[in-house]
C-alpha cells in the first residue's frame, strides 16, 4: 500500500515539475519521499532497499533543486509600477493594487507575508484569495509561507485548515508553510509579476466603528502608509505550456 502511494505522489510530482506546476510539485515530492523514506526503513529486503534508497535520493535531489529555485523567484525582476500608499488615504482596495495582475494566465500563487495569525490577518487573506478565484480561472495552487504563531490557542491553524478546505471546493490547493523569522513580503504570481508591498497585505487600519463604509469594501477604508513596488521578470517563474 505504501509502495504505490509513494509512487503514485512521485510520478504526479514528476508530471506537474515538467508542467511547470511548481509549487504543487514539490508538495508531492515532499509528501511522496516520506512515504518512500518510510519503505525504506521497513523494507527487510537488501536488494529493495537499496533500490528504494537511490530512488528516495533522487527525489531529495530534485526537490532541493525545486525549492532553490522557488526560493530564488523573488530576486529578479525589472520595476513596471510604483505606488506611494499615504497615511489615511482610501481607495487602495487589493483590486486595485493587484487586480490587473491577476490574469487567466496565473495558475499558481506564492504569498509570502510573516504575520498570518490574528483573525484579521487571516480575514485579509481570505479577501486577497477571493480577489484571486474570481480573477485567474485557471488558478489551481496558492502557497502561503508565514511564521508560525507560538500561541497554542491561535486562530492560525484552525483558519487555514477552514481556508484550505473553502479552496479546494473550487479545485485550488492551498499549502502553508509555517516557518521562524520570515521578513519578505511579497506575493508571486507565475505570470511573472511580483507584487512587493511594504506592509505586507496588512496596510489597512482597523475602523473606529464597525458599523461604517469600510467594513467589507476596503477601498473605503483607510491605510496605513507604505510603498508597492511591481516587477515583472517571466523566466523568473512561469507555466510551461
Amino acid at each position: 500500500m505504501q509502495s504505490t502511494q509513494a509512487i503514485q505522489l512521485l510520478v504526479k510530482a514528476v508530471q506537474y515539475d515538467v508542467a511547470g506546476r511548481k509549487l504543487e510539485a514539490l508538495k508531492l515530492y515532499e509528501d511522496g519521499c516520506q512515504e518512500l523514506l518510510k519503505l525504506c526503513k521497513s523494507e527487510p529486503n537488501s536488494e529493495k532497499k537499496k533500490h528504494f534508497n537511490m530512488k528516495l535520493d533522487e527525489y531529495l535531489t530534485q526537490a532541493e533543486k525545486l525549492k532553490k529555485l522557488i526560493h530564488s523567484w523573488g530576486s529578479k525582476g525589472e520595476i513596471r509600477d510604483k505606488i506611494h500608499i499615504p497615511e489615511n488615504a482610501t481607495n487602495f482596495g487589493y483590486d486595485r493594487i493587484f487586480g490587473k495582475y491577476l490574469t487567466e494566465d496565473v495558475e499558481e500563487i506564492l504569498i509570502e507575508e510573516p504575520y498570518i495569525k490574528d483573525f484579521y490577518q487571516l480575514m485579509n487573506l481570505v479577501m486577497f484569495c477571493e480577489l484571486a478565484v474570481s480573477k485567474c480561472r485557471n488558478l489551481k495552487c496558492i502557497k502561503v509561507t508565514t511564521n508560525k504563531d507560538p500561541n497554542v490557542n491561535s486562530e492560525q491553524n484552525k483558519g487555514f485548515s477552514s481556508l484550505t478546505e473553502s479552496l479546494s471546493k473550487h479545485g485550488i490547493c492551498l499549502f502553508v508553510d509555517l516557518v521562524n523569522n520570515l521578513h519578505d513580503r511579497q506575493v508571486l504570481l507565475n505570470n511573472g509579476f511580483i507584487i512587493k508591498i511594504g506592509r505586507g497585505l496588512n496596510y489597512f487600519k482597523p475602523l473606529q466603528n464597525r458599523v461604517s463604509l469600510g467594513a467589507y469594501n476596503f477601498n473605503f477604508r483607510e491605510c496605513r502608509e507604505t510603498n508597492v513596488d511591481v516587477l515583472y521578470f517571466p523566466e523568473n517563474y512561469k507555466t510551461n505550456k
